[in-house]
């Protein structure tokens, strides 16, 4: 019995080892890889994309952000057909390095003013290399939490890598508006944004150095001891799971377009078209940030009690329909930052979090170990391109068309959400009939 003990003991605090070092890895990679939402539409479309028109000059800022969701399927494929073949923590080192080196790049990167077409080709570039390194983090994170977990407690352990979204919008943000406050905007658009990508290199030190002192996950262990690693994975994915291939980047929709509409174009819509202060907008995205730390993990046990795809089926169309009320009570705020806080806190930080909670442990199920890392993130991040890449180019030619109305923005989110509770409910029903097939057969 107290041998017994003694493994549950070393088991318990290994899952958190793994955990932690997913969570933190995840953090750092989502605060890079948002810090550039962030400043694009304040920052880069003065600096690097100058032009007569504002709304020419942020669509152009917008387009380099959308070239990181191009990018993240290309990293997906690299790194998850590596980490199908050589395993996940490995990749996960590789990823943390390729992220934080681009990141602290693009702090450096001279402006259009003084290099000409090398500053936004500069940019362009360094954007790809995040991209890169984002979409085969996102993936191998992910798996070692759910892959390390209790079967019953899958949904709950995938989700926490998830904070790391959560965590990582919280920290830009919060940069970026800080400095926004001790800075005055002459200060800020010179130097101090650089700040914000600077600091980056600190956060991967400590990251590097956690996840340098994690195992393997058993699954994959146990696939390279038997030799079953896949030759091809992406093929073997292709061809073997087309169906569950679709119908996880048809879930995947509401997740991308929700976020970036409420964590990217939010800003520049309360900024540009409500002239609520820089800071305030910054500070709401926080402040939904932090509520969501609470409300991904809640979520994702949720999921493990009454399903996943019940949970993700219901919580998309939640998420669709909040979006109504959010930009509602935006509109109508009549300047008072509270009301403009909870417009932003309740649809993102709470229903939001309902989708992307049991996302992790949703798509993972739907393949086996021997091509999981390719499998999810292949579906994850090729569907980044069109449900995250262009939300914010797709908003803003929204609003414009409806002469600075929301609503427009809001049908599109509606109808993101209804494609992925109906992409969950054939998971669900598919997942059910599977069961059925081998309860008969047994």
């Amino acid at each position: 019995m107290q041998q017994t003990a003694a493994t549950q003991g070393n088991d318990a605090r290994q899952i958190r080892r793994v955990v932690t070092a997913s969570l933190i890895g995840a953090t750092i990679e989502w605060y890079d890889f948002f810090l550039y939402g962030v400043v694009a539409g304040i920052v880069f479309n003065k600096l690097y994309f100058p032009s007569g028109d504002p709304l020419v000059s942020t669509m152009l800022a917008y387009g380099t952000f959308a070239v990181g969701f191009l990018s993240r399927p290309l990293g997906g494929v690299i790194f998850g057909h590596f980490g199908d073949k050589l395993g996940r923590k490995s990749m996960l080192v590789m990823t943390l390095m390729i992220m934080g080196a681009a990141t602290v790049l693009i702090g450096l990167v001279p402006t259009y003013d003084q290099i000409g077409l090398w500053a936004p080709s500069l940019l362009l570039l360094l954007r790809v290399a995040q991209g890169i390194g984002l979409g085969g983090e996102w993936g191998g994170a992910v798996l070692m939490a759910f892959e390390y977990a209790p079967e019953n407690k899958r949904g709950f352990y995938a989700s926490i890598p998830q904070i790391g979204l959560a965590l990582g919008l919280c920290i830009a943000s919060g940069v970026v508006a800080i400095l926004s406050s001790f800075l005055t905007n002459e200060q800020f658009l010179s130097w101090g944004w650089r700040l914000s990508f600077l600091l980056s290199i600190v956060l991967v030190a400590i990251g590097m150095y956690i996840r340098l002192n994690v195992m393997e996950t058993p699954e994959f262990a146990k696939v390279k001891q038997k030799g079953e690693q896949i030759k091809l994975p992406i093929k073997e994915v292709l061809a073997e799971y087309p169906g569950n291939v679709l119908a996880g980047m048809g879930a995947r929709f509401i997740d991308g377009v929700f976020f970036n509409v409420f964590g990217v174009f939010s800003i520049v819509y309360l900024t540009q078209t409500l002239n609520v202060p820089r800071t305030q907008a910054l500070l709401g995205v926080m402040a939904a940030a932090v509520v969501m730390m609470f409300s991904i993990p809640l979520f994702g046990r949720l999921s493990d009690r009454i399903g996943r795809t019940r949970t993700y089926f219901w919580g998309s169309l939640l998420t669709g329909l909040s979006a109504f009320a959010g930009f509602w009570l935006m509109k109508h705020s009549g300047g008072s930052i509270a009301l403009v806080w909870i417009a932003i806190v309740i649809p993102f930080g709470i229903f939001y979090a309902s989708v992307y909670g049991p996302e992790a442990a949703l798509f993972a199920e739907l393949f086996d170990a021997k091509v999981r890392y390719s499998g999810i993130s292949f579906v994850y991040q090729f569907s980044g391109i069109f449900a995250s890449g262009i939300t914010p180019i797709i908003a803003t030619f929204l609003l414009k068309k409806g002469d600075g109305e929301p609503w427009l923005i809001c049908i599109y989110v509606l109808i993101s959400a209804l494609v992925s509770a109906l992409s969950a409910a054939w998971i669900g029903r598919r997942a059910r009939a599977a069961k059925r097939r081998v309860e008969w057969a047994s």
